[in-house]
């Protein structure tokens, strides 16, 4: 059962999909900050000085018992353009790579001498020889 296992582990596939969510978690962490810390203050600032971090809805207010109950949709803004930047993103790098593979297909694959042959026997089959 531990080498079928490790026979899994070391595909191609597996390595290279966890690759990929390594350095997407990377990735998703570089573009929060970059809306977090960038994108943000200075919309918030065209806006007189909102900061969406700290835009909340308080459904309940605190009280002895227990704590503040809030929507935080300005979290949720943030997010969303998160998610539209890391789409944006990822839909540049397919492209390119779809780009790529495009160039790679429009290349004809070099005769062999077989076909060649081939074609020869075709085109005097076709004469009538």
């Amino acid at each position: 059962m531990f080498a079928e296992f490790k026979k899994f582990v070391v595909r191609g596939n597996v390595l290279d999909l966890a690759v990929g969510v390594v350095i997407g978690t990377a990735f998703g962490k570089i573009v929060s900050s970059f809306v977090a810390d960038i994108i943000m203050p200075p919309i918030g600032l065209l806006l007189g000085g909102v900061d969406f971090s700290h835009l909340v809805i308080i459904l309940k207010q605190t009280t002895e018992t227990s704590a503040e109950v809030t929507l935080n949709y300005g979290l949720f803004i943030n997010s969303i353009i998160d998610f539209l930047i890391i789409s944006f993103a990822i839909f540049i790098v397919i492209r390119q790579v779809n780009r790529f593979q495009k160039k790679q297909e429009e290349t004809p694959a070099p005769v062999g001498e077989d076909i060649l042959l081939l074609r020869e026997i075709r085109d005097s089959l076709k004469a009538g020889k």
